[in-house]
This record gives C-alpha cells, structure tokens and sequence, in this order.
C-alpha cells in the first residue's frame, strides 16, 4: 500500500498519513499540548536514521501550503494514520481523514517569543504567567503564525505566536525563553475624555485667558476710605480728600494761601493774650472790612446793526 512505503533513500524521515483529532482515540488531554500519535512503522524507521531526541517534526498541508511543527507521544496509531490534536488541524485547514505530509527536522533552542491572546479574558486569570509556563511544558515547539491552544478552568484560551527568535520555528524544550506579550486582538485603547463641565469652546476661552497678560494694579490713593461713628451710626460727613498733587507743588509768592496763612496765624496772636509790637495786619484787617469793594463799571452795550439808518447824500452836491 500507499502508506507502508516509506523513502529509504537519505538519512531523513518523510512520510504522508491520513489524520484525524486525538479524540477519535479517546486522548483529550492531548488537546492542551503539540504531540501527535504515530503508528508503529514509524518508529522502526526513525530508530534506523539515529536521528537526534527529542523527535520533532515538520507537519504540512500540500493543497494549502501550510505548515506548522509538533512533536511524538507515542507510536500506537494504525498504519497509515496518525493523530493529532484539533487545534493543529485548524490550523493547517485540515479535515478529518485529509493527507498530510510528515517530516523529521532539528529545530534550534528558542530564545525569545512573543505572544498574543485573542481576547481580554485572558488577562482577566488572577496569574496568567504561571498559567501559560505551566501549559507550555506540555509543547515541544512553537512555530510563528500559529495559535496554540491554552485550557484553564473549563475554557479554552487561544494565543497567537507573533513572533520567535532565532528562527520562525524553535523548540522549547529545557531552554530559558524571554516571553513578551502583545495586546489582544479585541483590546481597544480607551478614549480621553475632557475635564466635565468644560466644552471645546469653553476650554479655548480659558487657556487664551490665561495666555493673557495681567493688566496693572489699581494705583494706591490714599484717604479715600469712609467716615464711621463710634456709637456705629452711618456718618452723613463726607470728608474733603486733599489732592496730594497740589499739595505737593510749591506755593506762589503773593498767592491767597500765603495771604490766608498769614492773617490766620496773626489773629492767632491776638487771641493768644499776648501783646505782639510792630504789628499792624488787625489794623489794615479792619481797614480793609470798612473799606466797600470798587464796583467795576458796567460795560457799555454795543449798538446792534440796524439797517438803512446812514445819511442822504444828492448827486447834485
């Protein structure tokens, strides 16, 4: 048959097999890792090539280009079948009972992949990374473009493999592997909401306000409260506020202040009950009462333009 002729040329092993899920086998637990189930025949032939442990293999799908990589459980499948978990099969477009080809390969020991969830659920585990360490101790390799397959609490969780280094296929078998992780497919970024109660216009208004410089401060101007009484009735007095302008600019000879001032403090010392020699300022004071202010002439009233009041004159002379 077909299946039962195996290529003995070379050192490699490469065969085509019939494939079907492990739950044709009664093996579910098979579902949460990368092993496949070989028939025996397989084994006699990889025993002869001396080929290095542990097995690992190249799986793909001729009609649809597809390949991923996988490693050996056991070697109890019937001739010409092999078994293998759902989630590969998904992914090399595989139905049940369709060829696909199987290969030995080496892979070199990963050092860096990078992971990412299909949904936020994932993130919501109390410890996702002791989750995912624990479930990738049952893989033998990871293959970039794949979606594994990660079980917990009676719900599966699928990951996409974003990325591998040093090659696209690694294996991961007693290899310290640097894990990073991308969002989820479904992750949005929130939305930045504005300050409540202020729109778009409204901030505008603030910041170009703020922008503004400050306008200068009121001058001081001194005297210019209010009145009180103390018995704490409203004062009727409004005070007389001195101009300190004015009463800073210096006085004129011969003005009426300086004639003021002097008047004032001369009747002061008449009042004081002090004789003061040589003073005359009372004496012209009353001179100048008794004396009545010149009346200024009234002002004599212009003729008002009347017309045709000149003289007659005879051409005769």
């Amino acid at each position: 048959m077909y299946f039962d002729r195996y290529d003995y040329l070379g050192n490699s092993f490469e065969q085509t097999y019939r494939c079907y899920p492990t739950s044709f086998i009664d093996k579910p637990q098979l579902e949460g890792g990368d092993k496949i189930i070989m028939p025996p025949s397989a084994l006699d032939r990889l025993a002869s090539l001396h080929i290095e442990y542990p097995m690992l293999f190249e799986l793909r799908n001729a009609a649809t280009k597809r390949s991923s990589h996988c490693g050996v459980l056991e070697f109890i499948a019937e001739e010409g079948m092999v078994y293998m978990p759902y989630w590969m099969m998904q992914n090399l477009l595989l139905q049940e009972g369709d060829i696909v080809q199987i290969k030995n390969v080496t892979l070199p020991k990963g050092s860096y992949v990078k992971l990412q969830p299909h949904t936020k659920d994932f993130l919501d585990i109390s410890n996702p990374k002791a989750i995912l360490e624990t479930t990738l101790r049952n893989y033998s390799c990871l293959t970039t473009g794949d979606s594994i397959m990660v079980p917990y609490n009676n719900k599966k969780y699928y990951i996409d493999i974003v990325e591998t280094k040093p090659t696209s296929a690694i294996s991961i078998i007693e290899t310290d592997c640097e894990v990073d992780f991308a969002p989820p497919l479904d992750y949005k970024e929130p939305e930045r909401s504005q300050p409540s109660g202020l729109s778009n216009k409204a901030q505008g208004q603030v910041e170009d306000a703020l922008a503004e410089p400050v306008a200068d401060e009121q001058k001081y101007n001194p005297f210019s409260g209010s009145a009180r009484r103390l018995d704490g009735k409203p004062s009727t007095y409004a005070p007389n506020v001195p101009n300190l302008e004015k009463c800073s600019q210096p006085e004129v000879a011969g003005s009426k202040s300086s004639t003021t001032s002097t008047s004032q403090s001369s009747a002061s010392r008449k009042t004081s009950g002090k004789l003061v020699f040589g003073s005359n300022a009372g004496h012209a004071t009353k001179e100048a009462q008794r004396v009545p202010p010149k009346e200024e002439p009234p002002k004599k009233e212009e003729p008002k333009f009347e017309a045709f009041t000149g003289k007659k004159y005879s051409l005769k002379g």
